[in-house]
C-alpha cells in the first residue's frame, strides 16, 4: 500500500501520515520525486485500511499495490516520470531524448576533455565517465578513483555538461556524490543491496543498470531498494543480458524498454556500447533503441580508441560519431520527442 501526497503537501503533513502508520505498528518509507511525495507502507494492510489515511491533510490518494515493487510501479503512478540531472536540469523522460556520452574510463585530463567535446558536438547533454571501474580481471585498469572524479568535475566546469559516473562501493557514495550529478550503479552491482540503499539516501539521481543475468522484475526490485530510501529520481538502463550468443558481447534485450515502461513509471535508457561491444553495432542498436521508445542512450566516446585503457573496441570516433549524431537529431522527432538540449 502507498499513500500519495498532494504536490502541495507540507513536511508536517507527511510526518503526520508516517506517525499514524507507525502508531498502528507499521513502517513508513518516504520517497520524494520531482512532483510528488509517496509514502510506502509495510505491515498489516487491513489495519492500515482502518486508519482513514485518505482523510488526512495533504493526502491525495491511498493505493493498494499488488506488484512487489510498490514505489516504482505504474499502478499508483500512471504518468511517466521525468528525472532532471544537474544544475542545468537536463531531462530524462517521455517527452525528450537524452544522449549521454563520454569515455568509458577517465584516463587523464586531456583525453577526458577531448572526449567530452566530441560528445557535446554530437548532441550529448550529459557526460559519462568512469573514475571507478569494476573489471572482470583484477589485473585490468580499475580507474583513477578520486583523481578521476576531479578530472570529471574540471571538464564539467569547462563544458557545462553534468556528470554521470559509477560508484561501486557503499563506502564511496558520499565521495562520489560530492563530485557527480548522477550516480550510476553498474550491472555487477545491481543486486548489491547495501550500495542501492546508500545511493538512495544521498539525494542525487541514480542510473540503475540491469544485471546481466537479471529478470526485469528483479531489476525493478533493485530500483525499489533505492526508492525505499527516499529517492524516486531513478533511471533504468538496459545494457544487454548474458545469453548463449557469442557474436556480441551481450544480447541487447530491446523488448525490455517497452516492458519496463508498462511495469514502471521510471525512465528507461539503453547502453548500445556495452551490449554490442563493437563500435559498428552502436549506431544500429541506438536506432533500435530510439524506435522502441527509449528515453535516451548512453554511449562510449574516445579520441583514440585503439589506445583506450578500457573498452576501446566499442568507443565511437569520427564517422561513427557523426552517424550517431544524425540518428539522434533525426529519429526522436518522428516519435514526438525533442532533444534534451532543447527542453
Amino acid at each position: 500500500m502507498v499513500v500519495v501526497m498532494s504536490p502541495s503537501a507540507t513536511d508536517e503533513q507527511v510526518d503526520a501520515v508516517v506517525a499514524r502508520v507507525e502508531d498502528a505498528g507499521g513502517e513508513a518509507f518516504v520517497s520524494r520525486g520531482v512532483s510528488r511525495t509517496i509514502v510506502g507502507l509495510v505491515g498489516d494492510v487491513e489495519r492500515f485500511g482502518a486508519l482513514d489515511l485518505r482523510g488526512m491533510l495533504g493526502v491525495s490518494d491511498v493505493v493498494r499495490i499488488s506488484a512487489p515493487y510498490k514505489l516504482v510501479s505504474r499502478q499508483h503512478h500512471p504518468d511517466m516520470t521525468t528525472v532532471y540531472v544537474g544544475q542545468r536540469r537536463v531531462p530524462i523522460g517521455p517527452d525528450t531524448f537524452t544522449l549521454i556520452a563520454g569515455p568509458c574510463a577517465v584516463e587523464n585530463p586531456g583525453q577526458t576533455l577531448e572526449a567530452a567535446l566530441m560528445a557535446q558536438a554530437a548532441g550529448a547533454s550529459l557526460l559519462r565517465g568512469g573514475a571507478y571501474k569494476p573489471r572482470t580481471s583484477p589485473y585490468a585498469f580499475q580507474g583513477l578513483g578520486e583523481e578521476g572524479l576531479r578530472i570529471l568535475a574540471d571538464v564539467r566546469s569547462e563544458t557545462g555538461l553534468p556528470v554521470v559516473t559509477e560508484v561501486v562501493d557503499a563506502d564511496d557514495v558520499d565521495l562520489v556524490a560530492s563530485y557527480a550529478d548522477m550516480l550510476q550503479v553498474g550491472t555487477r552491482n545491481m543486486a548489491n543491496f547495501s550500495l542501492l540503499q546508500a545511493v538512495g539516501s544521498v539525494g542525487k539521481p541514480v542510473m540503475l543498470k540491469r544485471g546481466m543475468s537479471s529478470t526485469i522484475e528483479e531489476w525493478l526490485m533493485a530500483a525499489e531498494y533505492i526508492a525505499q530510501r527516499g529517492n524516486l529520481d531513478i533511471v533504468l538502463c538496459e545494457r544487454g543480458i548474458r545469453t548463449f550468443e557469442t557474436a556480441t558481447r551481450n544480447t541487447l534485450d530491446i523488448s525490455a524498454v517497452p516492458v519496463a515502461h508498462t511495469m514502471s513509471h521510471l525512465p528507461v535508457v539503453v547502453d548500445p556500447s556495452h551490449s554490442g561491444g563493437r563500435k559498428d553495432l552502436v549506431v544500429p542498436l541506438s536506432r533500435a533503441a530510439i524506435a522502441v521508445g527509449a528515453d535516451g542512450i548512453i554511449v562510449d566516446v574516445h579520441p583514440e580508441p585503439e589506445s583506450a585503457l578500457v573498452d576501446g573496441a566499442q568507443a565511437l570516433v569520427n564517422g561513427d560519431l557523426r552517424a550517431l549524431a544524425q540518428a539522434v537529431l533525426q529519429l526522436p522527432p518522428l516519435l514526438g520527442r525533442r532533444p534534451a538540449l532543447e527542453a
